[in-house]
């Protein structure tokens, strides 16, 4: 599997991007479960509209194929992205404090790093794969140069915690399905969704600035548009608040191209020993 993700690789962007919208509308034309959950989600956020939900799709696939173009030619993926609200990172670097980057799944998630770590170091979360086989693979991918990775364990929220206590940048998906204990039930479109809280318990522990961070895929293979926003302060006091005021700011990023948005996520779904949302 390494070899084979180093071996695409070298296939231009675009070719990647285009076999992965292929596949992506492939996925969606076979799979119904599928189908209807990117529905229902995309309906949930107000979307009713057939041609979106087939982009959706198609991006989704485009989000998974140009994963070894980043991966292994992240010098050319980093060269590939235009940014223009880098004055958004100098401001916070400014107040020499850590910054907390939140990056939902939308664009491509996986450059944004990158491209911090082009200037300074950060370290990002990242859920261990279930499969072992896999692991090696996804470590090795997602580090480099200033570019660390910390589990989803309580060793890994320790060097978060440090790494931000030291005035580095550190980085994480808000926007997946936390464990049992480990979120609570917030808002997001409209529906109760079971929400990380440790976003909110970093930003208030260390005092971290908080970023919204997302790559927008630009078409023909051109790269991607990060767009950098403050979640402005203060940080609410409360977890449930705390997780509202994630979830309000990712919104309003999706919303900024809702096609590009990974609506096929099972983000509603109730976690194991985790009682189910009260209804609404």
């Amino acid at each position: 599997m390494l070899q084979l993700f180093r071996l695409l690789a070298y296939l231009p962007l675009s070719w990647l991007q285009a076999i992965g919208r292929l596949l992506g509308r492939f996925t969606r034309a076979r799979s119904q479960p599928y189908r209807e959950r990117l529905h229902e989600n995309a309906l949930q956020a107000g979307y009713d509209d057939p041609a979106l939900e087939r982009e959706a799709a198609a991006q989704a696939g485009a989000s998974v194929l140009e994963l070894p173009h980043v991966w292994f030619r992240g010098d050319r993926a980093v060269g590939a992205v235009l940014c223009d609200d880098w004055a958004v990172v100098e401001a916070a670097r400014a107040e020499a404090r850590g910054i907390l980057f939140l990056t939902p799944h939308w664009g491509c998630f996986e450059v944004t790093a990158r491209y911090y770590a082009r200037e300074a170091p950060i370290t990002v979360l990242y859920r261990p794969p279930r499969k072992r086989w896999l692991a090696p693979l996804i470590e090795g991918a997602r580090s480099g140069a200033n570019l660390n990775t910390a589990p989803a364990t309580l060793k890994g929220v320790r060097e978060l915690v440090r790494a931000l206590r030291r005035g580095e940048a550190v980085g994480m998906l808000p926007d997946q399905v936390p464990g049992e204990g480990e979120g609570v039930w917030a808002p997001f479109f409209g529906r109760s969704a079971f929400t990380m809280t440790l976003p909110g318990k970093l930003a208030a522990q260390t005092g971290a600035a908080v970023i919204l961070a997302g790559a927008e895929r630009l078409s023909g293979g051109r790269g991607w548009r990060l767009h950098l926003s403050r979640v402005e302060g203060p940080v609410p006091e409360d977890a449930v608040a705390q997780a509202t005021w994630v979830n309000a700011a990712m919104e309003r990023m999706v919303r900024r191209n809702p096609g590009q948005y990974l609506w096929g996520y099972n983000r509603y779904k109730t976690p194991r020993g985790e009682h189910a949302a009260a209804p609404e």
